[in-house]
């Protein structure tokens, strides 16, 4: 009886590994300007007012590039909210009510409904039944949950293009509205095209000027200071112009559910003609890849015809 040969098997090919493209934050290029994680966000810098181009800075993506979560925003703009209730409003009820408290006239007798003292919610003058007494309304959020909510915030205005980054917000005229009125009309940030919200880390005093000359501009929009501002702020009007000092300074105190430190994530910047270089030099480095790729298959190939 005829056996039936199995076939040789078949030699697969040999393909090298792509070879992998060197990182441009690697210890390979210690000394590279601009040397920035490979996963940030770039930010560009204008100059406040004549808003031209300065530099990018890059944010990490935890930072400034999170997912819409209207659920801790809205937890956030109620734990806000319940905070600034005082809470002092305070009624009298019948023993605060100054006069006797001694009983009007007698139970029986006179054929009139029975009555207590003249400090009776159902009379004028008497105590308030159930009426506000001084409380706290205030409600708990995790720490956490509220800085993601900031950095949450700063991402949807970010997604949106409506964050501007300045280098320093100021006015170096005078007090009066109009000049900050003729930047809000040229750049578009009046009330015609949404109110916008300035965010400055300088105090009132120490720039009076311009927090007295931004109140002049009635209602083109408000300008607020870094301890002034929440998250309901940044979230009610049409933009948000920030000085980036301002910015690293918010994203640095709500951080604290983030493993890695904030202070490497947003302090490199870099200007427009380091960021040309890098990207010349990395589209040279891929080029490189490229090249030795096709070496590499071009020497496997030969191997596999020799063979």
């Amino acid at each position: 009886m005829a056996t039936i040969s199995e076939p040789p098997l078949a030699r697969k090919p040999f393909i090298s590994p792509a070879p992998s493209t060197p990182s441009l934050t690697t210890s390979a290029y210690p000394n590279f300007p601009g040397s920035v994680p490979p996963s940030s966000i770039t930010t560009t810098v204008y100059q406040f007012p004549t808003m031209q181009p300065l530099r990018f800075s890059y944010f990490s993506q935890n930072q400034l590039h999170l997912p819409l979560r209207k659920d801790i925003l809205h937890r956030a703009v109620i734990y806000e909210g319940d905070k600034t209730r005082s809470g002092t409003a305070s009624t009298k009820w019948r023993g605060d009510v100054h006069g006797s408290h001694r009983k009007l006239y007698q139970q029986k007798g006179t054929g009139r409904a029975r009555v207590g003292d003249k400090q009776s919610p159902i009379r004028r003058g008497g105590g308030v039944a159930f009426g506000p007494k001084p409380r706290d309304f205030a409600t708990k959020l995790p720490r956490k949950v509220y800085d993601l909510a900031w950095r949450t915030a700063l991402s949807y205005r970010y997604r949106r293009g409506e964050l501007v980054v300045v280098d320093a917000i100021q006015n170096p005229r005078t007090s009066a509205g109009y000049f900050l009125r003729e930047i809000f009309a040229r750049n578009g940030w009046g009330n015609a095209s949404g109110r916008s919200m300035m965010v400055a880390k300088s105090e009132r005093k120490d720039n009076a000027a311009l927090f007295r000359g931004m109140e002049r501009t009635g209602t083109e929009g408000r300008l607020l200071t870094v301890k002034d501002v929440d998250v309901k702020n940044l979230l009610e009007m049409g933009r948000v112009i920030i000085e980036e000092a301002a910015l690293k300074e918010i994203l640095k105190a709500h951080s604290s559910d983030l493993v890695a430190p904030v202070e490497f994530l947003g302090g490199s910047s870099v200007t427009p003609e380091e960021r040309f270089d890098e990207e010349l030099l990395e589209d040279v480095l891929v080029e490189e890849a490229l090249e030795q790729a096709f070496v590499e298959d071009s020497t496997a190939q030969e191997v596999l015809r020799s063979t």
